[in-house]
């Protein structure tokens, strides 16, 4: 066979193949799945430029710490002691005795002590001004009586007045309208309210100067 002959059937089989070639690819195409272009997604929008960059709507804040006024504070906090609810308005002296009554409370009973340990009633009085820097002599109920002036209507029930019971041998630390704290013989240090038994056994009251520009000193004697 001469190659004449022979070339004809092979361009034939050239053409064939090529066809199928190009079927082949087409079908490749329409089968196979678009993918999706690979763009990173971003989990912030920007809304503008600040200071030459894009700024962020998610960015993180950091919030100032509120600064709480003592005072606010003060008013808010309700304090009790042993029933008494502590005025806001005390004063850096009464709120130092106040310090010392607490400190002193269940202490028990002993005549004529002064503390730490034990005191009575007169010895808890001047222990609790002690501590609070006001100064005076320590001594009996009666003398404390004498040497320390009558309040006015509107001091008796203040916190700090002293009030005196059962003919000037018991006295307590006014805490407000409705008690007071003293050394009790049965119970030791202890806020007690006026009720009827305290009520009709009151003498009076005396105010202690907290402002003192010398030691206070009250009469001896007992």
């Amino acid at each position: 066979m001469s190659f004449y002959k022979v070339f004809p059937r092979l361009f034939a089989a050239c053409f064939a193949l090529g066809l199928l070639s190009i079927n082949a690819a087409a079908q490749e195409t329409t089968t196979r799945p678009r993918q999706a272009s690979q763009t990173p997604a971003t989990t912030a929008t920007t809304t503008g430029l600040s200071g030459g960059r894009a700024r962020l709507e998610n960015e993180i804040v950091v919030a100032e710490p509120k600064v709480v006024d003592e005072a606010d504070e003060d008013e808010s906090a309700a304090t009790f002691v042993k029933g008494f609810a502590i005025p806001s308005n005390l004063g850096r002296t009464e709120r130092s005795m106040l310090s010392a009554i607490e400190e002193r409370l269940g202490v028990p009973y002993r005549m004529g002590a002064t503390g730490p340990y034990r005191y009575d009633c007169s010895g808890f009085v001047w222990s609790v001004f002690q501590q609070a820097g006001v100064e005076f002599t320590r001594s009996p109920v009666r003398s404390l009586w004498q040497v320390f002036e009558q309040p006015t209507e509107n001091e008796k029930f203040k916190f700090g007045t002293l009030v005196f019971f059962n003919h000037l041998h018991h006295v307590g630390i006014v805490a407000d309208e409705n008690g007071f704290f003293h050394a009790s013989s049965s119970h030791g240090v202890v806020y007690s309210r006026f009720d009827e038994y305290w009520t009709k056994r009151i003498n009076g009251f005396r105010r202690v100067p907290l402002a003192q520009g010398h030691a206070l000193v009250a009469s001896s004697g007992r």
